[in-house]
């Protein structure tokens, strides 16, 4: 099969430039334009549609050891994507196809196949392939269910709880006829939550200055769940209010990314020990022999309407930095996107 004559030969991309202290900034980041080489047989060729970004891609501009290797400086970054086969020369995947990659932060890729999969568009939008139904849904749904072993019934608390993953964690334990209270900061992801998520509770963390008493007034009979988002004063509070032989499901701790200085809290962690407590941390990556589990129980949740989700779409590869930036700053309703080209091939 001979390439198409028309194949685009500059791809445009968001390079590292320089490791963060602190929180980022644009400065640390830059847009290049790099030569595209010819697909070989094997290969094809996608564009990019859409691009996540998500507070995790923070630890790996760090340098260190870590579950992932860290962002190498004057290279792009990477990150999930869906875009558009725009040339192929493999069997499998055709003009046209719609994929799911990990090369995000970038015009155009290519690939043979590896670690990339064809997505169903009649299913939902193909960006919902980033968030509810991609590593997003899969981590609230791992974390609930083989983490947490989640029991109809529980009361769980989720900080973050208007995030990407945190939004999806409170319909899903409110699926399985639970007590669910979250965190938020804003007026708007607070109605969000109690309108369209349909939890029981919201504490709105900046405006009080006693977590663990506002928590405990909502959870009077104790936590038996802790979905942690943040870390910090929302772990502590949680080890203050959690049941004896509760769990903490240790998913992130975006409080402490930008941390100069490593957070006192929790001051508290030997209530561990006293409420025999079960705190695990997990990555979604070790859990993907369960993907199609999660696919067959989160695709009906979707369908029925029971699993909504809101997203936040910056505009523009140019302003990708921007849109991670911002999730810092708690910018973001739902799952962040940057919408690189709607373009069909």
């Amino acid at each position: 099969m001979s390439t198409d004559a028309s194949q685009p030969t500059q791809s445009k991309q968001i390079e590292l430039v320089s490791r963060p202290d602190g929180i980022p900034s644009p400065s640390n980041f830059r847009m290049e334009s790099v030569e595209l080489s010819p697909i070989a047989d094997g290969e094809f060729l996608v564009k990019n549609q859409w691009m996540s970004v998500d507070p995790y891609m923070r630890g790996r501009m760090k340098e260190g050891d870590s579950y992932v290797p860290a962002f190498k400086i004057d290279e792009p970054l990477e990150g999930g994507c869906i875009g558009q086969v725009v040339e192929s020369r493999h069997k499998d995947y055709q003009k046209g196809d719609m994929v799911l990659g990990n090369l995000g932060w970038r015009e155009y890729w290519k690939s043979n196949g590896q670690g990339v999969t064809v997505v169903d568009p009649e299913l939902a939008p193909v960006q919902a392939y980033l968030g509810a139904l991609g590593m997003t849904g899969m981590t609230a749904w791992v974390g609930l269910n083989k983490i947490a072993e989640l029991q109809s019934g529980s009361t769980v608390f989720v900080s973050a709880a208007s995030g990407a993953v945190g939004s999806i964690v409170c319909q899903l334990a409110k699926a399985k006829d639970c007590h669910v209270i979250g965190s938020a900061g804003k007026p708007e992801k607070i109605d969000w939550l109690r309108d369209k998520a349909g939890i029981d509770a919201v504490i709105n963390y900046k405006q009080t200055d006693d977590l663990a008493g506002e928590l405990a007034r909502l959870a009077p009979n104790g936590i038996d769940v802790y979905f942690d988002n943040v870390g910090s004063d929302h772990l502590e509070a949680a080890l203050d209010v959690m049941n004896d032989f509760g769990c903490c499901v240790e998913c992130g701790m975006i409080a402490t990314y930008n941390a100069t200085d490593p957070p006192a809290a929790p001051r508290n962690l030997f209530k561990v020990i006293a409420k025999r407590i079960r705190m695990q941390g997990f990555i979604v990556m070790d859990h993907m022999d369960a993907r199609q589990q999660f696919i067959q129980e989160m695709a009906p949740l979707v369908k029925a309407g029971k699993v909504v989700w809101e997203e936040t779409i910056t505009e523009g590869l140019e302003h990708a930095p921007e849109a991670f930036i911002g999730l810092f700053d708690g910018d973001n309703l739902g799952k962040q996107l940057v919408r690189i080209s709607g373009d069909s091939a």
